[in-house]
């Protein structure tokens, strides 16, 4: 097995058009410790220093940060800066070895204490996920007939990311996926968004996760700070193989390049970071992410150092 490691720093930073005299906010910004992510250090830096800071496990076992702010103030900015090891499967899992599809969603039927008790709730429609029939057609394609569950989404996944082009300009987080399936176009989170919900049409199991994904610079450039990206991709979950993570926006299975963050049904479980203002008027925002690989020798000067 390998082991990455990495320091995030992901910023967020709001500048007001008028003077903002109290605030509250919700923060995602720690990584989840995981039996392969081992996070040595998490912390949230805000400016201006808020009143009161509080912290909580939410329902899906995500960490949260509550800042109230008090003071008035024309800009805000909240940088969540982390120390995240993470480490690549043994070896690829063989999504053959999965139940038939038609298996899984039967297994899913909802009864208290079942061992699928957990997955059954992701199969269910959410507001940025709906349940509709064009995208159960859009997925059949994937699902013929007898084939294992782990096996069709993984080509699901390959299909969102032949068929689709990463474009920045082409949605908002409002945007309806019928129009992304129809445009054949937007970012990560729409091509999580689409995957969810096209297997939970089909009545099948499927998380939204938010993390970061270390960005390579084309070949002859230095990388830069702040290029990298917040990301998000998708989990099913697959009877003797688990919850299995898939990423349509690279077409990939994560592995030791992938951050997690947070995971919930749909991004407006996890945002990074959203709020409540009085005052503020228009506002810019401005996020920048950036995730430095670590040596071994940088790895246990930078943990010792935060210890």
């Amino acid at each position: 097995m390998t082991t990455a490691h990495y320091r995030v720093a992901h910023e967020t930073r709001y500048r007001y058009g008028e003077t903002v005299t109290t605030s509250q906010h919700v923060a995602y910004l720690r990584p989840r410790s995981l039996p392969y992510q081992d996070v040595a250090r998490s912390a949230l830096d805000v400016d201006p220093l808020p009143a009161r800071v509080t912290r909580r496990i939410d329902y899906f076992g995500n960490e949260v940060d509550h800042l109230s702010i008090l003071r008035p103030h024309t800009e805000l900015s909240v940088v969540g800066r982390s120390l995240v090891a993470v480490t690549a499967p043994e070896e690829p899992r063989d999504l053959e070895a999965s139940p038939p599809w038609e298996q899984v969603r039967e297994s899913l039927l909802y009864r208290k204490g079942a061992p699928s008790e957990e997955a059954a709730q992701f199969a269910y429609a959410s507001p940025h996920a709906p349940r509709e029939p064009e995208l159960a057609e859009f997925a059949r394609a994937s699902f013929p007939a007898g084939r294992p569950f782990a096996a069709a989404a993984a080509d699901l996944m390959q299909r969102i990311h032949r068929e689709f082009r990463f474009d920045p300009r082409a949605t908002t987080v409002a945007t309806p996926l019928k129009r992304v399936l129809a445009k054949r176009r937007g970012v990560c989170q729409d091509f999580a968004h689409l995957q969810i919900a096209s297997l939970r049409s089909l009545g099948l199991p499927a998380r939204y996760v938010s993390g970061y994904l270390l960005t390579d610079p084309p070949a002859g450039r230095e990388r830069l700070v702040g290029a990298d990206a917040s990301h998000a991709w998708v989990s099913v979950a697959c009877p003797l193989l688990g919850w299995l993570d898939l990423d349509p926006t690279n077409g990939v299975l994560p592995s030791d390049g992938h951050v997690t963050v947070a995971w919930g049904r749909d991004f407006g479980d996890v945002s990074p970071l959203r709020g409540v203002i009085l005052g503020g008027a228009e506002h810019e925002l401005d996020v920048g992410v950036d995730v430095t690989p670590l040596g071994e020798r940088e790895w246990g000067e930078a943990v010792r150092a935060s210890a």
